[in-house]
């Protein structure tokens, strides 16, 4: 979109591929790239209360300031189809929107080399489900597992496939395992999140040829790898689609989630909560609970019950 404000101002509409702090990439409807910033009041149809005003897949209104070298100023940001937040880096008591208008959200994770824990998907994909985005789970460095890492694996796909979770094995650097995950990915923006060192970016180079994000290898002593994204950013896929890659994240702590809520992000438990004896059951003790019985005759999956307890903890000792 392109057109002119009432000043005379050229004003084109334009989606927000990186952000760096004070200034912004953003691409317009013809494809040409523009830095801008923010100067003045704008313009946000949704009051989110956030580090960020602006995040990575937003679309904007911006004015042309200078043609020539395509630096503009963004006055308005156009109301998001979805957004996901994650605990601000700087403070724990607000929020910071990692990206805005998903199709899809990716965990990347690992069974060794680092290790992944459950604990840390879980609530991944609660966040996902709390603002309405689908997700999936990538297995990466599977060449690397040894027959009990392949027991876990196993259990892995079982629990969270149970739970509605589609659960993609592979290895980053073997284009053959990739295919399946090429096509889920076409024509949709997806979000890649997880910790450093899963592989996150050798895999998006893989996606994108000639994107060569730059890869750090996993630190021998502690086995966690070292931050190599430090803003998040948009790449374009070949064919169709686009990714946002976002900084390798050592947590991934909820906000503003009440403990009455939580059950409803656990798509197993979602399920059944309707048939618990009591609508305000937290599926702790309470008699006739099904989501207990679920557990009970195995429907659903011990772990992701504990998950949900520990979890439910750390909520409860914010109150």
């Amino acid at each position: 979109m392109s057109g002119t404000s009432e000043t005379g101002t050229i004003q084109k509409e334009g989606l927000v591929y990186k952000s760096t702090g004070s200034w912004y990439i953003l691409q317009d409807g013809e494809g040409q790239l523009w830095n801008a910033r923010i100067k003045g009041k704008m313009k946000i149809d949704e009051e989110i209360s956030s580090t960020n005003p602006i995040a990575v897949g937003d679309k904007v209104i911006f004015d042309v300031e200078d043609a020539d070298i395509h630096v503009g100023i963004i006055k308005e940001v156009s109301r998001r189809r979805n957004y996901i937040v994650r605990v601000s880096p700087h403070n724990k008591n607000q929020k910071h929107i990692i990206a805005a208008n998903l199709d899809l959200a990716l965990i990347v994770v690992t069974i060794t080399d680092p290790r992944t824990s459950t604990g840390f998907i879980d609530r991944f994909l609660i966040t996902a489900e709390a603002y309405h985005i689908p997700a999936v789970i990538v297995v990466n460095k599977v060449d690397l597992l040894k027959d009990k890492h392949r027991d876990i694996l196993a259990e892995w796909t079982r629990v969270y496939t149970e739970a509605g979770y589609k659960v993609m094995p592979l290895v980053a650097t073997d284009p053959t395992t990739l295919t399946d995950l090429k096509e889920l990915l076409r024509d949709k923006t997806t979000l890649f999140s997880g910790h450093s060192g899963v592989g996150k970016s050798t895999l998006i180079n893989q996606l994108i040829p000639g994107k060569e994000i730059k890869t750090q290898e996993v630190s021998g002593w502690s086995g966690k790898g070292q931050h190599t994204t430090t803003f998040a950013e948009i790449a374009d896929i070949p064919g169709g689609g686009r990714i946002i890659d976002t900084p390798g994240v050592k947590e991934f702590g909820l906000i503003d989630m009440e403990k009455q809520e939580l059950s409803h992000y656990f798509p197993e438990m979602r399920r059944l909560i309707n048939d618990c004896r009591f609508n305000n059951c937290m599926h702790i003790n309470e008699p006739n609970c099904a989501v207990l019985q679920a557990v009970r005759n195995g429907t659903i999956a011990e772990e992701r019950y504990i998950s949900y307890r520990n979890i439910l903890d750390s909520i409860e000792e914010k109150y």
